[in-house]
């Protein structure tokens, strides 16, 4: 019977991973385009490597963005800028400047009345004329310009630049009328009492809205093509260097292909070869996992973690490259490879990564330029990033991802233009947006953690705070093993640092180990105070039955406080399934005739399966074993290790490691070279004798 629930969980287990993956394929099915793909990859610069190329058939040869670009700016030029005139700044300064003169009892009020109208006048020409409010230097829609438009309600009328005023001319224009007025009438000084600029403001305004409307339809009418290549024609020859005139034939080539193929062609071929593509890149992902990362294919969260991962990244690859204003290269893909290094390794980030631009780039513009840039900023991001647990780390690594980009973008460059005065300063704007966008990890990693119960760094670091409220109820209710833990994680964290692993969470785990402990402290001995043994007082069973449940008691108290499954295996295999030793020879040697259930003295396991966690159960007791030894010698302390992880090997608690033999004998090696450090004899000083 057990035989066969064994095999039905592993067909179950192989039928969810094929599952996992068809599902998988099919949402790339759906997200990457079903359009036909020109066969033919070539680069500018380089020669062409293919056979002999003829038009296929008539096809218009496309102008480059660059040419279009220019004709625009071109068309852009000739378009005369609107102004909107506003006809009634000039009555209300006029209507101003009536109702501020007033009668003087010195002057006669025909002069005056003469002045008003004399000033009424410049005031009206200058206004009819045009005010800006600052110099014609200072807008930019007037350079190379001779004239605008300016447009009062539905009239427009055409203005020489030349006769428009600033404020400021408007102003100097009126005080020499002033002057004038002065020799020709006599004294104004009563003038003074009303300065002049009062009743000088602008009345035109830029108008962008009319004047972007006109260009527009100025620009739509330019043609996108220049020429025709017509059927049977000579594109290029084998060998021939792809120039720049040659490269935009192809181009031409290319998207005439795709559009007179999108007509008429095999839609169920197309459909087929787009399946085996996916296929075969999620075949090569499922053989590297099967290969070097069983355990992820087989915990299904992982597994569908790092599916969804790939097929959210397409995704939003697809999407951006779907919206005309916007670059594929604005997709931060460096966070695929910095996530999953997060919670796995390098290699399984770096094959990532190179399987998920693989799918991308068969779609994406310039294919080859886009696989090399994301494969280079990918594997830098990884390399820089090989701890995440202070911020400055993250932000170092975005730096070196723009940076690389921006080096491999330059490279590309010189190779096919052979020189930088063609280089599109426009992307790297979004090789900024990407990198800087690579600062949203920790946001991500949060969310991943709570989604699928993973752990990073940072979290380890976080919960391996000796402060943490259970670390804390533990130093408080149990300070011998609060001290013993400490111990115990700095040991395991030597230890993994010489064998490979991580030691955040060999840490975390070790401080955590013992917390069970918390329930019943005065029942382990390193919280015992001299003389007082609760045990005394119960039988060995009973004893065995408390010592044992600090394991049960440990893993409820990180249950309720929410502590990640990873560090919860450390609490429920430090002890594997080995016997409380002590009170089980105790009880067999008060009961030597009777049959032991040896079933009451054993520990519940499970055994540990991570190198950390394996670590942390061999330190665990070795620890223990040495402060109970009354000579610590070099050749006691050695024998003491050797013996007790030899045991564990016997007594099978290392099966399900990832231990390796080259990983026990630097164990071995490095725990014999604490502990003595630990435990150094110090010199016997010699008495004083005194001399009588």
């Amino acid at each position: 019977m057990n035989k066969f629930y064994r095999r039905l969980k592993k067909y179950t287990r192989i039928s969810v991973q094929i599952l996992s993956f068809l599902l998988a394929a099919v949402a790339l099915y759906l997200i990457l385009p079903g359009e036909p793909k020109f066969k033919y990859e070539y680069q500018k610069g380089f020669p062409w490597k293919h056979e002999n190329l003829v038009a296929p058939f008539d096809f218009a040869i496309l102008k480059s963005p660059q040419e279009l670009d220019d004709e625009k700016q071109e068309e852009a030029a000739k378009v005369i800028p609107y102004f909107s005139c506003d006809t009634s700044v000039v009555t209300a300064n006029i209507n101003k400047l009536r109702e501020d003169i007033e009668l003087s009892s010195d002057i006669m009020d025909v002069r005056k009345e003469m002045v008003i109208d004399i000033l009424r006048n410049e005031i009206k020409k200058i206004y009819n004329a045009g005010i800006l409010q600052f110099s014609i230097d200072s807008y930019s829609e007037l350079n190379g310009k001779s004239e605008i438009k300016k447009r009062i309600g539905n009239s427009v009328t055409r203005e020489n630049i030349d006769e428009l005023y600033s404020e400021k001319q408007a102003y100097n224009a009126i005080v020499d009328a002033k002057e004038e007025l002065s020799t020709s009438v006599g004294n104004l000084d009563w003038l003074n009492n009303y300065p002049l600029d009062r009743y000088i403001s602008a009345n035109l305004t830029y108008d962008a809205e009319t004047t972007q409307k006109e260009i527009n339809e100025a620009t739509a009418d330019i043609s996108l093509s220049r020429g025709m290549v017509r059927l049977g024609e000579r594109i290029i020859l084998q060998g021939e260097i792809v120039d720049g005139e040659k490269y935009q034939i192809l181009e031409s080539l290319k998207a005439s292909y795709e559009k007179e193929r999108g007509n008429n062609f095999n839609r169920y071929m197309v459909g087929v070869g787009k399946s085996l593509f996916i296929l075969v890149m999620l075949g090569l992902v499922f053989v590297f996992l099967f290969i070097y990362r069983r355990d992820i294919l087989d915990h299904l969260n992982r597994l569908l973690f790092l599916l969804m991962l790939i097929t959210s990244i397409v995704f939003i690859a697809q999407l951006i490259d779907s919206f005309p204003n916007l670059h594929i290269y604005i997709v931060p893909f460096a966070i695929l490879p910095i996530v999953v290094r997060t919670f796995f390794d390098s290699r399984t980030a770096i094959f990532t990564l190179f399987i998920t631009t693989l799918l991308i780039g068969f779609y994406a513009p310039n294919n080859y330029e886009f696989i090399l840039l994301q494969v280079s900023a990918g594997i830098v991001a990884v390399f820089s990033l090989n701890k995440m647990h202070r911020r400055v780390h993250l932000v170092l690594a975005a730096i070196w991802v723009f940076l690389t980009y921006a080096l491999v973008y330059t490279a590309l460059t010189l190779i096919h233009e052979g020189t930088l005065m063609l280089f599109n300063l426009g992307m790297l704007k979004w090789f900024v947006f990407s990198s800087v966008l690579i600062l949203l990890v920790y946001i991500l990693v949060y969310i991943f953690e709570k989604l699928f119960g993973f752990i990073s760094d940072v979290t380890l670091i976080e919960i391996s705070d000796s402060n943490q409220p259970l670390l804390r109820k533990l130093a408080e209710e149990a300070p011998g093993t609060f001290q013993h833990s400490m111990q115990i994680a700095n040991l395991a964290e030597e230890v993994i640092l010489k064998i490979g692993g991580n030691p955040f969470l060999v840490r975390a785990g070790a401080l955590y180990h013992d917390i069970g402990k918390i329930a019943r402290p005065a029942f382990f001995i390193e919280n015992q105070a001299a003389g007082l043994n609760p045990h005394d007082r119960l039988n060995f069973q009973k004893s065995a039955e408390v010592i044992i449940d600090h394991v049960k008691n440990g893993v409820k108290m990180a249950q309720k406080h929410k502590l990640p499954a990873p560090i919860i295996e450390f609490i429920a295999t430090h002890h594997g399934t080995t016997k409380a030793k002590y009170f089980y020879l105790k009880h067999k040697e008060e009961n030597p005739d009777s049959e032991v259930d040896e079933s009451q003295f054993i520990y519940p396991g499970p055994l540990p399966e991570s190198k950390e966690a394996s670590v942390v159960m061999l330190v665990d007791g070795i620890e223990a074993a040495s402060r109970s030894m009354k000579e610590k010698t070099h050749q006691n302390l050695k024998e003491l290790v050797n013996n007790m992880i030899d045991q564990k090997i016997k007594d099978r608690q290392l099966d399900n490691s990832k231990l390796t033999f080259r990983d026990i004998e630097i164990i071995k090696e490095t725990l014999l070279e604490k502990l003595i450090n630990i435990y150094h004899l110090r010199i016997e000083y010699p008495e004083d004798k005194k001399q009588n």
